[in-house]
């Protein structure tokens, strides 16, 4: 089972990751100003990634494949590691979806 993992930047921001069952994080947040906030888009990525129009599929320079969850309103809500492949990509892809809607979330000190 997957679980959300918040802890506090260097910089005093609030970021979340989710991670797969593994233990492999599968989507990444921006900073956060306040811990509610980044509580917040945990709720908008459990709610958002059941849905496939939300992800968008990128390529990056190098060529790499990536992709961005967005919430209704078309913020990034999470961001993804690089993938070697577009295959790649899709498998984490549906791992968001079959993890994020049941994550627990644990503070990380």
């Amino acid at each position: 089972m997957g679980k959300f993992e918040v802890k506090t930047r260097k910089n005093g921001e609030f970021q979340f990751n989710l991670k797969a069952g593994n233990g492999q994080v599968i989507l990444s947040s921006e900073g956060y100003t306040t811990k509610a906030n980044c509580l917040k888009g945990i709720e908008s990525v459990k709610k958002n990634a059941q849905d496939d129009n939300k992800f968008d599929r990128k390529t990056s320079t190098n060529g790499k494949h990536y992709f961005n969850l967005k919430a209704t309103n078309g913020q990034i809500i999470g961001t993804s590691e690089m993938y070697e492949s577009a295959s790649g990509m899709e498998n984490g892809i549906e791992s968001v979806k079959k993890n994020a809607p049941d994550a627990t979330v644990e503070e990380i000190a």
